[in-house]
C-alpha cells in the first residue's frame, strides 16, 4: 500500500477539515513553544500507555509485544524530540506532563489487560486524533516556526503507521472498537484542548 501524505489525508482515509488551533498563551509564550509543551506532554502519555499494555500483552497477547516495542522506541524518540525542542527553546515542561503519564499508565493497564483487540483500538482512537491536531498545528505554524514544524512532519509519519497497522488489526466489527473509540477519543481531545488552554 503506498503511503499517504498525513497533511493531506487523514489516518480514516477523509480530507482534512479546516481546525482551528486555539491557545492561550503565559507571557514570553509563542504558539510554537505551547504546541511543543502539549506534544511533549502527549508523547509521555503515549510512552506510559505503551509501557501498561506491554506488560499485560506479555500474557494477554504475546504476539504483540515486537510491535508495542516498536512502537514504544518511537514514542520514546518523539518525547525526547519534543524535550529537546523545549530546552532548545528555554521552556519548561506543560504541567499536565504528569498527569498524561499517569492517565497514559492506567489507559494502557485496562485496555493491556483487555487483550488484543483493545490493545489496537486504543491505538487507533488515539492517533486519529492525534494526527488531525498535528495537521492543524502544522498549519498554523507554517511559516512562523520552523523548527516546530520539522519536528511534526517527521513524527506524523510515524504516528500515522502506528495507526495504521493498529487498524489493521482490528475485526471489521468489534466490541472493542465500538467501545473504546468514542471514550478514547474524545478523551485525547479533552486533553490537548486543555492543554492548549491552561
Amino acid at each position: 500500500m503506498p503511503a499517504r501524505d498525513p497533511l493531506r489525508r487523514l489516518a480514516w482515509g477523509g480530507t482534512l477539515p479546516a481546525m482551528a488551533l486555539v491557545a492561550r498563551l503565559n507571557a514570553g509564550e509563542t504558539l510554537g513553544d505551547r504546541v511543543m509543551k502539549v506534544d511533549h506532554a502527549g508523547e509521555h502519555g503515549a510512552v506510559c500507555i505503551y509501557l501498561a499494555q506491554r506488560w499485560f500483552a506479555r500474557w494477554r497477547a504475546p504476539e504483540m509485544v515486537p510491535e508495542l516495542d516498536h512502537f514504544l522506541a518511537h514514542e520514546r524518540g518523539h518525547r525526547a524530540r519534543f524535550g529537546d525542542e523545549l530546552t532548545r527553546r528555554g521552556q519548561r515542561r506543560c504541567r499536565g506532563y504528569s498527569w498524561c503519564g499517569l492517565g497514559g499508565f492506567m489507559l494502557g493497564a485496562l485496555t493491556g489487560l483487555a487483550g488484543r483487540s483493545a490493545i489496537a483500538a486504543t491505538t487507533v482512537a488515539i492517533e486519529r486524533v492525534v494526527l488531525r491536531h498535528m495537521a492543524a498545528q502544522i498549519e498554523a505554524l507554517t511559516g512562523l516556526d520552523d523548527q516546530a514544524v520539522r519536528a511534526l512532519r517527521h513524527i506524523m509519519v510515524e504516528e500515522q503507521e502506528h495507526h495504521d497497522r493498529s487498524a489493521e488489526r482490528l475485526p471489521p466489527r468489534g466490541l472493542w472498537p465500538t467501545i473504546i473509540d468514542p471514550v478514547v477519543g474524545a478523551s485525547t481531545h479533552l486533553v490537548i484542548w486543555l492543554g492548549m488552554r491552561l
